[in-house]
C-alpha cells in the first residue's frame, strides 16, 4: 500500500506544524495522536522490543554522534539518550519538537528542522544513523535512504514493514484495522531485495535484519494484554518464524 506523503496536506497548516518540504510524514508520526497507537503495557512492551533490538544492532560501536531522522516521536532519541550517545533529531516541523523537548530542554539532545531527503548535514557527519516509522511513509524512500547513508561514516539503522510476512494480506483488512486504530494510515510494504538494493546503490550492504514480531501489531493492540503477546511471540521466536517472517523489519546498513 503506497501513500507518498506530500507537503501539499501540510503546507495549509499554520504556526509550527507548517512545512516547506515535499516529504512530511514524520509531522503525524511525531505528534501526541501517534503516540496513542504505544500507550498501554502493550505499546510499552512493543517499544520495549523495538528499543532492545536496535541496542543490540549498535552495540560495539563507541557512543559518538548519532542522527535520528523523523524522530520527533522519541522512541528511540529517549533510550539511546540514555545510553550515551549524542543524539540529534532531524524532523520536518518545529512541531515535531514536541515530543522529545525534555531532552532538548536539558542539553540532552539537539533538534534540526530540515528536508529528509536532502538532509542538511555534511558527508559522513555521524557515528551512526537511525531512521524510524519513516520509510513506509515516505514516497521519496530511495532518495531518504541515500541521504541516510551520506551521512553516516558508521552503520544506518531503518525499520520496515514487509511483504514477506502476515503483512502480506494487511490490504485486505486496511478498514477494519484503521476502525480498531482510528489513527493507522496507509503504508507502503517492502521486499527485502528492494530495500537492499536501495543500500547497494548508496554504497551500503545490509548486515543484519532482525524481525519484530510475527504476529501483527495489530492483533496485538487488540489483545491488549502485554503478557500474552509477549508469550505468543517468544513461542514464535523460538521456533524462527519471527526471524523467517517476522515485521516490521529492523535491518542494519554497513557503509562499503
Amino acid at each position: 500500500m503506497n501513500d507518498k506523503q506530500t507537503n501539499p496536506d501540510h503546507s495549509r497548516d499554520t504556526g509550527d506544524t507548517w512545512s516547506p518540504f515535499p516529504e512530511t510524514a514524520d509531522i503525524e508520526t511525531s505528534n501526541d495522536d501517534y503516540a496513542t497507537r504505544f500507550r498501554g503495557k502493550t505499546g510499552a512492551w512493543m517499544l520495549d522490543v523495538q528499543t532492545r533490538i536496535t541496542r543490540r544492532l549498535l552495540a560495539g560501536i563507541p557512543k559518538g554522534t548519532l542522527l535520528d531522522v523523523g524522530g520527533g516521536h522519541g522512541q528511540l532519541a529517549h533510550p539511546l539518550a540514555d545510553d550515551g550517545w549524542d543524539v540529534t533529531v532531524l524532523s520536518s516541523a518545529k512541531s515535531c519538537e514536541h515530543r522529545i523537548r525534555d531532552l532538548t530542554s536539558a542539553g540532552r539532545a539537539k533538534f534540526v528542522v530540515g528536508d529528509v531527503t536532502k538532509l542538511p548535514f555534511p558527508d559522513k557527519s555521524f557515528d551512526a544513523v537511525i531512521c524510524f516509522r519513516l520509510l513506509t511513509h515516505c514516497g521519496a524512500w530511495e532518495t531518504l535512504v541515500g541521504e541516510l547513508c551520506r551521512v553516516s561514516r558508521g552503520p544506518v539503522i531503518v525499520d520496515y514493514p514487509t511483504s514477506q510476512s502476515v503483512n502480506a494480506i494487511a490490504p485486505v483488512f486496511f478498514a477494519a484495522k484503521k476502525k480498531l486504530e482510528r489513527n493507522t494510515r496507509h503504508w507502503r510494504l517492502f521486499r527485502h531485495r528492494e530495500v537492499a538494493s536501495a543500500f547497494e546503490a548508496a554504497g551500503a550492504r545490509i548486515a543484519a535484519r532482525r524481525g519484530q514480531f510475527a504476529l501483527p501489531m495489530a492483533l496485538h493492540r487488540a489483545l491488549k494484554c502485554a503478557a500474552v503477546s509477549a508469550m505468543l511471540e517468544g513461542i514464535l521466536r523460538a521456533t524462527g518464524m519471527t526471524a523467517l517472517c517476522g515485521s516490521p523489519v529492523i535491518v542494519r546498513a554497513e557503509k562499503r
